[in-house]
Parts: C-alpha cells; sequence; structure tokens
C-alpha cells in the first residue's frame, strides 16, 4: 500500500500563515517519490491578518486559518481534528509565522509559549507509534511542546530562536540550510529552509532531503 503522510498547514502566507514555497515543495516530493498526501489545517481564526504587499498588519480583516490553508492545498484540505495517525506513516509541519502565530503563540510568547491543543493532541499520536515527525523551518521551534525534552533540531543558527529551543528543553544544532537533522531516537527530522534560504533552490534541497530521510523512515 502507498505510504501516507499528514501535512499540517497554518494558513497561506509567510508573514501570517504556511510558507508557500516550503509547502508547494514539500508536496512536490513526496509526489515525485510516490508517496501519497493529505494536508490539514485548524478551524480557527488567524492571530490576525498580513498584507504581503506592505508587510503591515491588516487590523480591521479576518481570516480562518483552515479557509485560507484551502488556497494553498488547491481545496483539498481537512480540518485537523480529522487527523488520526493511526491513518498516516508520517507528518511534516511546514513553516511560514502562520506556525509560530496560528499553531503557537510562540511569536509573541518565545519560550513561554503554548501550542494549539488540537495540534499538540495529534502529534502526540505520531510520537507514541514512533512515526517520523518532519518540521520545516520555524517549526522545529515546537518540538519541545509538542513532544517532550531532549529533541535535537534545527532552525539554522539564528541565536534568539536557538536559545529559546534550549531554554524550552531542546537540543539545538546548528545546520547549513541544504542539510537536515535527525533525531534518531525521537524520530525527528528539521531543516532550516527560509529561516537561512535565500532563494528558491536553496530551500528545495533541504526540503527534499527531509522528505527524502521521512521516506527511508517509514520504511
Amino acid at each position: 500500500m502507498t505510504k501516507q503522510v499528514a501535512v499540517i498547514l497554518a494558513g497561506c502566507g509567510v508573514f501570517d500563515g504556511s510558507e508557500i514555497y516550503e509547502t508547494t515543495l514539500t508536496l512536490l516530493r513526496l509526489d515525485q517519490l510516490g508517496i501519497g498526501y493529505r494536508c490539514f489545517a485548524p478551524d480557527i481564526d488567524q492571530q490576525h491578518v498580513v498584507n504581503h504587499l506592505t508587510q503591515e498588519d491588516s487590523t480591521d480583516e479576518r481570516r480562518n486559518v483552515l479557509v485560507e490553508s484551502a488556497r494553498l492545498a488547491r481545496g483539498d484540505v481537512s480540518p485537523l481534528t480529522e487527523l488520526a495517525a493511526d491513518e498516516f506513516d508520517a507528518v511534516i509541519v511546514p513553516g511560514g509565522f502562520g506556525v509560530a502565530k496560528n499553531l503557537s503563540d510562540f511569536a509573541s510568547a518565545g519560550d513561554s509559549m503554548e501550542v494549539l491543543a488540537s495540534f499538540k493532541e495529534v502529534l502526540s499520536g505520531f510520537r507514541e507509534d514512533a512515526k517520523p515527525i518532519g518540521l520545516i523551518c520555524i517549526a522545529p521551534v515546537l518540538a519541545t511542546r509538542l513532544l517532550g525534552d531532549g529533541i535535537a533540531v534545527t532552525v539554522g543558527n539564528d541565536p534568539g530562536v536557538s536559545g529559546a529551543i534550549s531554554a524550552m528543553g531542546g537540543l539545538h544544532r546548528s545546520c547549513r540550510v541544504e542539510d537536515i537533522v535527525v533525531d534518531l531516537e525521537h524520530r525527528v527530522v528539521t531543516t532550516p529552509a527560509y529561516m537561512l534560504a535565500t532563494r528558491i533552490s536553496e530551500a528545495a534541497t533541504g526540503i527534499f532531503k527531509l522528505v527524502d530521510r521521512i521516506d527511508e523512515m517509514m520504511g
């Protein structure tokens, strides 16, 4: 039977949702490898809406994370509450500020952050079943809150974010944009992507490596 991977989205757009290139590269590589996937997102309001042209808050605008994620998934996205770990072989979370604003409050709370309860519940199922978990860009900052202490991850070399990871009980590993960090014990794979990337090809190299390693770990 074809391997199946769940991809969790946080909206659409780097400044208030999922990073579009990172998501697209993830889905592209899964498809190239013949791996099935389904996209999921929480059915909640975004923390705020950002005008991506000016990078300013649109204070009078409200958007829904699931509805916005549908833009990115070409309409094929399900509520996060419908994600059951036993129906998938692995899970991947692309980056973007939506991870730090909608799936968690890291953007405002730093190392005192909390993660969305439904998100934590879903990820705990993959953790308990020892299924591979891929976290891209800023998403590795969530590892300790989602999965427990002592997990080795990378966001590249950002001192502020790596310091927050350490303060929360994680183990940060510096990493080049085209590389990955693999925690074999906890079955977690991470890559910096646009925490470091200056071109889409740089992000692609690391993301493709992450998906390839997830594929190997699924067996």
